[in-house]
C-alpha cells in the first residue's frame, strides 16, 4: 500500500508539472507535452481506483471469512396485514450485529482501522482510533438466536404459530442473512375478564373496566397488555394506591381456542400488603426556602391543617396553598400531587420543588393507612435587575440598535406577583421602502410596568371556579401600565399612554385563552411638520387615522400550540383573536344625548374615541420528514386572515391598528409595507416619499410554505414561497384600485420566492433570506432584482 500511494503522490505531481507547461508553451507544444506524458496519466488513474479498492475494505477481510453486510425480513402471511410496516419495524429491530456504514460499497472506516492494527501509538493508530471499524464479519451473527428474538416478537403480535427461517447470500468476499417471518393466523381476543373477588383492591381494579385498552376482536398484542397495566397502575395512583405499581398486574391467557384467546386480569397474590390498600394523607408541610444544607428546626405556622415553614416575610402562606391541591385528611391521589408541582414551579418564583412522600406514624381511628407529604420548595432569587442590548427587528420593516433595562421583584406584595418594569431606548430606520428616508428613521423612549397576580382577581361565578382546581397551570390576572414617545424624524412627535387589565389562563398544555376587558390607550400627535400636514391634509384616511386619539379596546386570544409536544411529528398551531373598541362608550354616550362634535363624533374629554370591531386569525402547520425527534427538516406552512371593520363613531382604523404587508417576517421578496393596498402602486416621487404611510389596509390575507433542512450542526437551510396582500374596507380616490374585491383579490396577491440560511444556536437565531419576486398585485413586478433580509428568530 505505501508503494501504490508514492506512485500516486508522484502522479500527481507530474500532473501539477503539466497544468504548468500548458500556461507556459504554446498549444501545439503543450499537446506534444501532454503525449508524452500519457503512461504517467495511466499510473494515475490505476492507483486512484487501487485507492478505491482499498477503501471497499474487502482486501482486509481474514482468509476464509466473510463480511457481513446487512439482514432483512421477508414476511408471508396468509392474510393481508393491517399494519405490516410496523410488524416489519418491530421485526427488524431485534436484528444484530450492525453491519460497517457503506457509501456508494466503499468502506473508508476499514481503510482507517487497517492502519493502526498491530501498532500501540502514532499517526496510524491515531486515525484508527479516531476514524476506524473493525470489520463486522458473518461469524459474529448469532442467527439462531435472532431467529429466536423474531419469533418472540410473532408472538407478541399474536402469531402463536409463526416461523422464521434464514437465507445466507454471498457474493465475492460478502455474506447478506435474509430471514423470512411466516405469521400463520392471528389469535384475537374472544373474552376479557377482570377480578371478580371482593377485595379493596380488586373492587378498585374492576372499576377501571369501562376505560380498557383491550377490546373483543382485537389481535392479540404484548405492547397492549403492557399499556393496560399502566393504565390501571395510573387510575389507582388517584385513588390512594401510593404503592401500587404496573408489575403487580397478572394476564393470564388461555389460547387453547382455535385462533382466539380468553384474557384473565388479576392481581398477583404476591403483591406487598401495603400496595393493595389505599391512602390518606395526613401532615403536608410546606418549606418556601429549603436548600439541600437546611438542618434547622424551626417552629411552623400552622394554616389551614398546613404546616408552614419558614414564615410570612416573602410568601404568604395564602399564596403557596392556593397553588397546593394536596389537601390534609384527603386521598392521595398523583394527579394532585403532580398538578402541585407543576403549579408552584408556574409561579416562576420557585427553581425547584420537589415533594417528598413518607408512611405517617400511626393510622386514624378509621383503620385508614396515612402518608405524611413534604413540600420543599428552593427559592429564585427575589430581585434582579439586567441590561439588554439588542438589534430591534420589527414585521414593519424597522431595525436598528436598542437597549432594555429590565428589574423584576418576584413577590412584589407577598403573594408570589410579579413586578416587572422596563424601560427602553432605540433608534430605529425602516429600509427598502424606496422612500428616500423621510420620516422612516425614528428615536423611541418608553417606560412600562406589569403586575403579574397568580390567580384570577374575579368574583366567584356560578358557572366558573377561578381556581380552576383541574389546571396544572397557574392562571394570571395582568396589570400593564405604560408611556413611550415616538420621534419620527422629519414627520412628528407621537405620545403613547397605555392602561390595560386582563387575564391570562391555560386549562390545557397546549391551550392558553387571554381575556383583556381594559386596553386603553391615548395616542397624542405634536410637533407635526409641515411636510407630514400636507400629507394628513391630501390624505383623508390618514388625518382621520391619526385624529382618532383614544383607543377603548377590549379583546379575547385562544392559541392552540402543538409545537410543545416535541415528539409530535405534525405540529399545528392556531391563534385566533377578536377584538372591539369603542361600544360601551358609544351605547353610553348615545344613551345620555351626548351631543357629536363639529365632526359628527361623540368625544371623551374632548377627544374622538375610535369604533370598530376587528379579527385576526393564524394557523400553521409544521411537518418533520424524519421520524427523529431532533431532526430539524421539516416543511412549515403559515396562513393569516384579518379584517378591521371601523363603524359608528370611526371613518377609519386607528393607524396603529391597520394591517401592513412585506418585510422579512412577511412576502420576504417586497419591501416592509411594500405591498398594497390592492393594486395600488406608488409611481410618482411624492408616492414613493409617502409609501410607508400609504400602502396599509382593513384587510389581510397571507401564506407562505418553507422547507427547512438541517445543513451543519448549528446552521439550517431553507426555500420558500410567500404570497399576499392587504386591501381597503372602503373605497380611497387617493389609492385607486386598493379596495377589497370577492371576484379580483386572488389574482392581486403578491409572489415571492427565495433561499435562506439561518444560525441556530438554539437561545438565538440569525437569519438570512434572499427572495425574488415572482409576481406583484398590479402585474409583472417593477423591479425583478432581489431583496436581502437579515433578522433575529425564525419567520413562524
Amino acid at each position: 500500500m505505501k508503494y501504490r500511494l508514492t506512485n500516486s503522490f508522484r502522479s500527481i505531481a507530474l500532473l501539477a508539472a503539466l497544468l504548468r507547461a500548458k500556461a507556459r508553451v504554446r498549444l501545439g507544444a503543450a499537446t506534444s507535452f501532454y503525449r508524452s506524458l500519457r503512461p504517467q496519466f495511466l499510473i494515475l488513474h490505476f492507483s486512484f481506483f487501487i485507492l478505491l479498492s482499498a477503501c471497499s475494505g474487502l482486501r482486509y477481510i481474514p482468509e476464509g471469512q466473510m463480511l457481513y453486510t446487512g439482514s432483512k425480513v421477508i414476511i408471508k402471511s396468509p392474510q393481508k396485514l393491517s399494519k405490516k410496516s410496523t410488524l416489519q419495524t418491530e421485526l427488524e429491530s431485534v436484528i444484530t450485529p450492525k453491519p460497517n456504514s457503506s457509501f456508494l460499497g466503499l468502506r473508508p472506516k476499514l481503510y482507517f482501522w487497517h492502519l493502526g492494527v498491530g501498532k500501540k501509538k502514532g499517526f496510524g493508530k491515531f486515525l484508527a482510533d479516531k476514524f476506524g471499524q473493525a470489520p463486522v464479519l458473518l461469524k459474529d451473527v448469532k442467527i439462531s438466536a435472532t431467529e429466536g428474538l423474531i419469533t418472540n416478537r410473532l408472538y407478541n403480535n399474536g402469531f402463536f404459530h409463526g416461523t422464521v427461517s434464514h437465507e445466507v447470500k454471498t457474493q465475492a468476499k460478502t455474506a447478506q442473512v435474509d430471514y423470512t417471518a411466516t405469521t400463520g393466523q392471528a389469535y384475537t381476543i374472544k373474552e376479557i375478564h377482570f377480578p371478580e373477588s371482593d377485595t379493596v383492591v380488586n373492587a378498585a381494579v374492576r372499576a377501571t373496566q369501562p376505560g380498557t385498552l383491550l377490546k373483543v376482536g382485537d389481535a392479540y398484542n404484548l405492547n397492549t397488555f403492557t399499556a393496560e397495566r399502566v393504565r390501571i397502575d395510573n387510575v389507582l395512583k388517584n385513588e390512594g394506591y401510593f404503592y401500587f405499581a404496573p408489575d403487580y398486574i397478572l394476564f393470564q391467557v388461555d389460547s387453547t381456542l382455535h385462533n382466539q384467546v380468553n384474557v384473565y386480569l388479576r392481581v398477583k397474590p404476591t403483591a406487598p400488603a401495603k400496595a393493595t390498600r389505599p391512602y390518606w394523607l395526613d401532615q403536608i408541610k410546606l418549606n418556601t426556602n429549603y436548600v439541600l444544607t437546611d438542618t434547622t428546626t424551626r417552629q411552623p405556622l400552622m394554616f389551614r391543617k398546613y404546616q408552614y415553614f419558614p414564615d410570612e416575610k416573602v410568601f404568604k402562606a395564602s399564596a403557596i396553598t392556593r397553588a397546593t391541591f394536596l389537601y390534609p385528611d384527603s386521598l392521595y391521589r398523583r394527579k394532585r400531587r403532580d398538578q402541585t408541582i407543576s403549579r408552584l414551579m408556574s409561579l416562576n418564583t420557585f427553581k425547584f420543588v420537589e415533594i417528598r412522600m413518607k408512611p405517617a406514624v400511626a393510622g386514624d381511628s378509621g383503620g385508614r393507612a396515612r402518608l405524611d407529604a413534604d413540600v420543599l420548595m428552593t427559592q429564585l432569587k427575589k430581585k434582579s435587575l439586567r441590561a439588554d442590548l439588542q438589534l430591534v427587528s420589527k414585521s414593519n420593516g424597522f431595525t436598528g440598535p436598542g437597549v432594555t433595562v429590565s428589574f423584576r421583584n418576584r413577590s412584589a406584595l407577598r403573594g408570589g406577583e410579579q413586578l416587572l418594569i422596563n424601560a427602553v431606548a432605540s433608534t430605529e430606520t425602516q429600509t427598502g421602502s424606496g422612500s428616500g428616508g423621510i420620516g422612516l428613521t425614528s428615536y423611541e423612549l418608553g417606560l412600562n410596568a406589569q403586575l403579574l397576580i397568580p390567580r384570577l382577581v374575579v368574583p366567584d361565578l356560578p358557572l366558573l371556579d377561578v381556581h380552576l382546581p383541574n389546571s396544572d397551570f397557574q392562571p394570571r390576572t395582568i396589570i400593564g401600565a405604560g408611556y413611550r414617545t415616538v420621534n419620527r424624524a422629519g414627520y412628528f412627535n407621537e405620545d403613547f399612554f397605555n392602561l390595560n387589565y386582563g387575564y391570562s389562563f391555560k386549562t390545557k398544555i397546549t391551550n392558553e385563552q387571554e381575556i383583556r376587558p381594559i386596553d386603553i390607550t391615548y395616542v397624542r400627535l405634536a410637533n407635526t411638520t409641515a411636510a407630514f400636514d400636507t400629507l394628513l391634509a391630501k390624505r383623508r384616511f390618514l388625518k382621520s387615522a391619526f385624529q382618532q386619539q383614544f383607543i377603548l379596546a377590549s379583546s379575547y386570544r385562544y392559541t392552540y400550540n402543538q409545537q410543545v409536544l416535541e415528539q409530535r411529528r405534525q405540529q399545528i398551531y392556531f391563534s385566533g383573536q377578536v377584538e372591539g373598541s369603542g361600544n360601551v362608550a358609544q351605547g353610553i354616550a348615545s344613551s345620555i344625548g351626548q351631543a357629536k362634535d363639529a365632526n359628527g363624533k361623540y368625544t371623551i374629554a374632548g377627544q374622538e374615541f375610535s369604533q370598530y370591531l376587528k379579527f385576526d386569525f393564524e394557523v400553521r402547520e409544521y411537518y418533520r420528514i424524519s421520524p427523529n425527534p431532533t431532526s430539524g427538516n421539516r416543511i412549515v406552512a403559515r396562513f393569516q386572515a384579518g379584517i378591521g371593520m371601523p363603524y359608528g363613531n370611526s371613518d377609519v382604523l386607528p393607524y396603529p391598528k391597520q394591517y401592513g404587508i412585506g418585510g422579512p417576517n412577511s412576502v420576504r421578496a417586497f419591501a416592509a409595507r411594500g405591498i398594497g393596498p390592492g393594486t395600488y402602486h406608488p409611481v410618482s416621487t411624492e408616492q414613493n416619499l409617502n409609501s410607508f404611510y400609504d400602502q396599509v389596509g382593513d384587510i389581510r390575507l397571507e401564506g407562505n410554505v418553507e422547507y427547512r433542512q438541517d445543513l451543519v450542526p448549528y446552521v439550517k437551510g431553507a426555500v420558500f414561497v410567500d404570497a399576499g396582500n392587504i386591501w381597503l374596507a372602503n373605497k380611497d380616490e387617493a389609492r385607486p384600485g386598493g379596495e377589497f374585491n370577492t371576484s379580483t383579490f386572488l389574482s392581486q396577491l403578491a409572489v415571492g420566492y427565495g433561499v435562506g440560511l439561518r444560525i441556530d444556536v438554539q437561545f438565538f437565531v440569525i437569519r438570512f433570506d434572499y427572495a425574488l419576486p415572482l409576481q406583484a398585485p398590479y402585474g409583472k413586478p417593477a423591479s425583478t432584482t432581489g431583496r436581502f433580509n437579515l433578522a433575529i428568530g425564525y419567520p413562524f
